[in-house]
């Protein structure tokens, strides 16, 4: 698994935890940095998970009108946290990381998606992220 892939996980950890617990994102994100300023082998992911947390906190408002608008029909309330989680990370690659190509924060959501939500919610986030991408 590479350094993204990775730090992806973490930054969905960090969001997920947040959205169930009912936490602030950023006691959540602080917490975590604790935890891996002891891990120095683990650098290169936190820092690229903290970039994406930070990016996530700081455009909040304009990721979840996104998700919403293209959504179909689904509320953030009524989709599972992880999926609202993974929606979020990726929709945040998409529209402001010129780093990652959209068709990769698309494929690798769709595989935290496949691997750790519902048997649907691989589909769901590629259609999201998919019109998201399209718009953008």
């Amino acid at each position: 698994m590479s350094a993204r892939s990775k730090a992806r996980k973490r930054a969905l950890d960090i969001l997920y935890q947040a959205d169930v617990r009912g936490e602030d994102v950023p006691t959540v994100l602080a917490a975590e940095a604790k935890r891996a300023a002891g891990e120095p082998a683990r650098e290169a992911s936190w820092l690229y998970a903290r970039e994406i947390v930070d990016g996530v906190i700081d455009h909040s408002d304009d990721i979840d009108e996104q998700i919403t608008t293209f959504s179909k029909d689904w509320s953030l309330a009524r989709m599972p946290s992880v999926d609202r989680a993974i929606l979020r990370l990726a929709t945040w690659e998409i529209l402001f990381n010129d780093a990652v190509p959209p068709a990769v924060a698309i494929d690798e959501a769709v595989e935290l998606a496949k691997e750790l939500s519902t048997d649907d919610s691989g589909a769901f986030v590629h259609g999201v992220l998919g019109r998201i991408a399209r718009a953008s």
